[in-house]
């Protein structure tokens, strides 16, 4: 264990406040057995610290839940003024005598045969990632959003377009790359309902929420996102090989569970993602266990309440988390304005998971001294505090495209 350092319980924005804490070696094992081999990580600590997570923050899916079938919705191989073929894929799900449907939307550059892809979530819609008119707007539940003109719970063709500030559409097919996206609330709303998205399929005869141990909805979005990485498997158009599973907030704590828990992602992208993310959970800056799991009971599992306002009991913490990507390219981003994500914590939890990535020669973070605002540190795990607010930029995409160039591609 490696000590910090100095207590509250209020909200922390102050680094003299910040409770002393340790930090887990993640090269030590629960019952204290040092960590010196690739193999022996891959045999013994990454299998229980991945339980760990499973079982105690996340929640375990159930049982294997497969693509049923998929179905071409539309597709255009002249999109956005001829740059790009664009597909509208729906997969759907059956179990349980009940049926879930989630659509991708997927921009793939002309000029490529099998194109590396940028797999993310969105929280409002394909719709508004892109003007384009032929992006179809999803039926699905969705969260009332007065600037976006949603009420009813109803995504409409006023929110079109309304965030394609995050979503560097063009620069991303001029890399190279496709990019594919999906509405988060086909696969799980997000709301403290278990009963209308994936979770239903899966529930025993008189169940009606998960158990303890049970996926919450950052494991469900995290499981659409492996089920998107099987189709990819199938389309002849995508290199599946070279698919970065990317995310910001809430969403980037998904694209980072997603790339925990299945290898196939060739690297992984946290935009942001703070608490229960990338950011430590034992310094208690910004928004706590406590904090989130009482306002979103429903992201994590039941039994990650225990540690609410009781961080110090964790045996783990999210540098572990970091740690599960190892070898492949992990990219932590943070925002200066944003203290409640925690960018120091961020920080220091790509600094911490750097030990496993050295194990198999890959160079990660190499200081524990922040980098400068906007001076990016590109390594096999790679870093980068901007100007700014809590949200995605065209800076945070130009160093993901730079970094994927150098590491993924």
């Amino acid at each position: 264990m490696l000590s910090m350092s100095i207590v509250t319980s209020q909200t922390i924005y102050d680094e003299s406040k910040v409770p002393t804490f340790e930090v887990p070696d993640p090269l030590v094992t629960f019952g204290g057995e040092k960590i010196n081999s690739v193999r022996k990580w891959e045999k013994v600590r990454r299998p229980e610290l991945l339980k760990f997570f499973e079982n105690n923050v996340y929640g375990k899916l159930p049982k294997a839940l497969k693509i049923d079938s998929y179905t071409i919705l539309e597709q255009d191989n002249n999109a956005l003024n001829g740059k790009a073929k664009r597909k509208q894929v729906q997969l759907t799900f059956k179990n349980n005598d009940k049926i879930l449907s989630f659509t991708i939307l997927l921009y793939l550059p002309k000029n490529l045969d099998k194109a590396p892809v940028f797999l993310g979530y969105n929280f409002y819609g394909n719709h508004t990632i892109t003007e384009d008119k032929a992006v179809l707007i999803s039926t699905a539940w969705a969260n009332n959003n007065e600037d976006f003109g949603i009420e009813n719970h109803t995504l409409i063709e006023e929110s079109r377009g309304k965030r394609t500030h995050r979503w560097a559409v063009e620069k991303i097919l001029d890399a190279g790359y496709g990019l594919a996206t999906i509405y988060y609330g086909e696969v799980d709303p997000d709301k403290n309902d278990f009963s209308d998205g994936v979770h239903n399929l899966l529930y025993q005869q008189t169940q009606r929420q998960p158990k303890p141990d049970e996926w919450g909805s950052i494991a469900a979005w995290s499981w659409g996102m492996v089920r998107a990485l099987d189709y990819f498997e199938k389309d002849p158009e995508i290199d599946a090989t070279k698919v970065i599973s990317f995310g910001h907030s809430r969403l980037g704590k998904t694209s980072l569970w997603a790339g925990a828990t299945d290898v196939r992602f060739a690297g992984v992208i946290s935009n942001n993602s703070g608490c229960g993310g990338a950011a430590l959970s034992k310094r208690k800056f910004g928004e706590t266990v406590g904090r989130i799991n009482t306002s979103f009971p429903h992201w994590f599992c039941d039994n990650f309440d225990q540690y609410s306002d009781n961080e110090e009991a964790l045996p783990v913490d999210q540098h572990q988390l970091l740690a599960l990507i190892a070898p492949r390219p992990l990219y932590v981003a943070s925002a200066q304005e944003d203290e409640w994500a925690d960018p120091k914590g961020e920080f220091l939890s790509s600094y911490y998971a750097s030990s496993v990535y050295e194990l198999y020669g890959k160079k990660g973070i190499g200081t524990m001294e922040m980098p400068k605002v906007n001076e990016p540190i590109q390594n096999t795990v790679a870093y980068h505090i901007r100007t700014g607010k809590h949200d995605v930029t065209d800076y945070d995409w130009e160093n993901y495209i730079k970094w994927a160039n150098a590491f993924v591609k």
